[in-house]
């Protein structure tokens, strides 16, 4: 019996067609299968969200963005720094290799209890400012500079090196080279990269719910955790999901527009 010679572009249209046939019959199930009312009840409470609102935005979710800027732009400062001391030579290159090497290492869960407890202990008391709050960014910032340095050290190894050269024959010195020529074209290259750092930084920020916050100062995580075990109800969770997605979804969409735009110029 002759087999039959399927194309490629029939094969793969047949294995598209399969994925969407087991696609469809996934969502069925759900659709049928499921107690739509348990399910109402126990994820969308419209009283419980009402109860919530408006502190879950105006108290949560700005807690949420105001801590993720704060150790984005400190540790984005840093994170420059680190990256032009890996670059150098002598004492400060391996300070930045030993730093980032670490923080790179460790879970950022244990950098922020190592602010809280580790510190106070070894320095005879001696706190962050700011209190588990300030414990908690401090620890953020570290982590936030050691990924951050190594984004930022390959954008500077990928501006042209014909970039320094003509500086240098212009006879600016090689800091201002790096402050006003090198680092707004690296800056520029790794911002893709950087805007994934910062998504992952947002959701990071729920790791702060260890150092304890008040209920002025808890970022969407704690809020839901804490109004979940109250109601004994999902709602709060599904709340807290859908706004993390509300800021993380448009950055996303960002990042990958940034880089389609920078694949054409390339």
């Amino acid at each position: 019996m002759a087999s039959i010679d399927i194309r490629p572009t029939t094969r793969r249209r047949m294995s598209v067609g399969a994925w969407y046939v087991v696609a469809v019959g996934l969502i069925a199930l759900i659709v049928f299968t499921a107690d739509w009312d348990t399910m109402k009840s126990q994820f969308a409470n419209g009283e419980i969200a009402k109860a919530l609102w408006p502190d879950i935005v105006v108290i949560a979710m700005w807690n949420t963005i105001w801590y993720t800027l704060v150790s984005f732009v400190v540790g984005t400062v840093f994170a420059t720094l680190l990256a032009l001391m890996k670059m150098s030579s002598g004492p400060p290159k391996w300070f930045a290799i030993g730093f980032i090497e670490l923080f790179r290492g460790l879970p950022a869960l244990v950098t922020i209890m190592a602010c809280m407890y580790v510190i106070p202990i070894a320095f005879n008391g001696t706190k962050i400012p700011g209190g588990s709050v300030g414990a908690g960014l401090v620890a953020l910032i570290v982590v936030t500079s050691a990924y951050g340095s190594e984004i930022i050290r390959a954008g500077i190894e990928a501006v042209p090196k014909g970039q320094r050269e003509a500086a240098s024959s212009l006879g600016m010195p090689a800091s201002t080279t790096n402050l006003w020529v090198v680092l707004p074209q690296a800056f520029r290259i790794v911002l893709p990269p950087l805007t994934n750092e910062f998504v992952t930084l947002l959701k990071d920020t729920s790791l702060l719910y260890v150092a304890g916050t008040t209920i002025a100062t808890r970022e969407l995580t704690s809020f839901s955790r804490s109004w979940l075990t109250y109601y004994g109800n999902a709602t709060p969770l599904v709340l807290g999901a859908l706004c993390y997605l509300i800021i993380t979804i448009p950055l996303t969409y960002l990042v990958s527009r940034m880089e389609k735009k920078f694949a054409v110029k390339k």
